[in-house]
């Protein structure tokens, strides 16, 4: 049984640090506690698929689950956003977040958000911070967030607080193991060495592979190129898809393929596994999932196939693989053409994609939190109308001035009153009463 969960929790992923650590906690029949964190800098791309499904083997592993929406780290991170626009982007990854956890069938009632600034701004928190300081160099901080902190010519000093902070999350959150990209692993190392120097308990490091971006190289919140955002409608994803780098039987930095590989077979696995009623300790896995929840496989494909390609009979006619070794041969002996792969693989990114988009235009809440977020640089400022102000005329002046003038006698006031009757009105000139713009005023 704690070999089963063990399997679980280490599939698909790329390296482990620390592994005797999980074993042990599962040998003596405890549960398993692990956080996964996000800044909320850039808008979040498709591959947070690769994290963000791998969760579900946690959860089928009967592990607890943080997810940390590290909205102070954002902050550190070179500055790439005040702290008003984190605030927003925060809220904008955890409706995001939500929605594609749904998508996958993943019950996000057996996860745990937290806030970094709900903790890290504490007393002992900042005490620790300062303790940590005293002992970790300049040097090693540096190194530790090369993969991680935007690299500038001028760094500033909050980026080298950056790897420390993580460290010590692991001990405020109360895990047992960090799960990330492999690009945290020289913070993972980091914090295996420095924590234990503060007198806390060293913590296993969990890592999957990073997806590579559509025109090679990695997948970047930064480069509108390398992505595509969760949001993207379908022309946009088959234009992104058409354009990514897929020379025929290259199998090295494709993007395309990639995807295949992280994505779109695991996906395909979780759902025939559900099908299969394989959910280990998550029996609430599917129940309120969103969208089309059926494997990357076209109708009437062979049992246990997880991804087909679409081709016309006069060409050979549809292929379909049961594994992606099986469909990464065909693709280098050139027997899977780029066309038909990319086709295949936009359309179901296209299906992944779906309930989220659907879920954001029926949420008004979202979409205002979207614009507040990430403000549309192009915008022009709203141009605010001039509002008129009333001030009344001086004493004399005006068209009831001549009111004041009866004090001189009804006679006087007749007189008037005969002459105004042939004579143009005195006070046609002044008009309705005088008004002034705000700047007069």
């Amino acid at each position: 049984m704690a070999d089963d969960k063990f399997e679980l929790i280490t599939r698909r992923l790329q390296e482990v640090l620390g592994g005797d650590i999980i074993k042990a906690i599962l040998a003596e029949g405890r549960t398993p506690k692990c956080y996964w964190g996000t800044a909320p800098t850039g808008r979040p791309h498709i591959g947070y698929f690769v994290p963000l499904t791998k969760i579900a083997d946690f959860l089928r592993a009967d592990v607890e689950v943080t997810v940390l929406l590290a909205d102070v780290h954002a902050f550190l991170d070179n500055l790439k956003a005040p702290l008003e626009l984190v605030a927003h982007r925060t809220q904008y990854y955890k409706k995001l977040l939500l929605a594609v956890f749904t998508s996958l069938g993943i019950p996000t009632s057996k996860l745990r958000f937290v806030e970094g600034s709900s903790y890290q701004l504490s007393r002992e928190y900042s005490l620790d911070n300062y303790k940590l300081c005293t002992l970790v160099t300049e040097h090693d901080a540096k190194k530790a967030g090369a993969e991680v902190v935007k690299q500038v010519e001028s760094p500033l000093l909050s980026g080298l607080l950056y790897p420390g902070m993580q460290a010590l999350d692991e001990q405020y959150l109360g895990c047992d193991f960090q799960f990330g990209g492999v690009d945290q692993r020289k913070i993972f190392t980091f914090a295996e060495l420095y924590l234990p120097r503060l007198g806390y308990a060293k913590r296993a490091h969990l890592m999957n592979p990073m997806v590579p971006g559509l025109g090679g190289g990695k997948m970047s919140s930064s480069d509108p190129n390398s992505k595509i955002d969760f949001l993207d409608p379908p022309e946009v994803v088959r234009r992104k898809i058409k354009n990514a780098f897929c020379e025929e039987g290259n199998t090295a930095e494709n993007g395309v393929l990639a995807f295949v590989k992280a994505v779109l077979i695991p996906v395909s696995e979780l759902r025939i596994e559900r099908q299969q009623g394989k959910t280990g300790a998550d029996a609430e896995e599917g129940a309120s999932a969103i969208g089309d929840q059926t494997p990357f496989a076209l109708e009437g494909a062979p049992d246990g196939t997880v991804f087909s390609v679409f081709r016309k009979e006069e060409y050979g006619g549809s292929l379909h693989y049961k594994s992606f070794d099986e469909l990464e041969a065909d693709f280098a002996a050139k027997k899977l053409h780029p066309k038909d792969l990319k086709t295949a693989v936009a359309d179901g990114i296209i299906r992944l994609l779906d309930p989220i988009r659907a879920a954001f235009e029926q949420d008004e809440e979202w979409k205002k939190t979207e614009k507040l977020a990430y403000p549309d640089p192009n915008a022009k400022p709203e141009k605010k109308k001039k509002v008129k102000v009333y001030h009344p005329p001086p004493p004399g002046k005006g068209k009831n001035a001549k009111l004041a003038d009866g004090a001189a006698g009804p006679a006087a006031s007749e007189g008037q009153a005969a002459s105004s009757a042939h004579a143009p009105d005195a006070t046609s000139t002044t008009g309705a009463p005088e008004e002034s713009s705000p700047a007069a005023s």
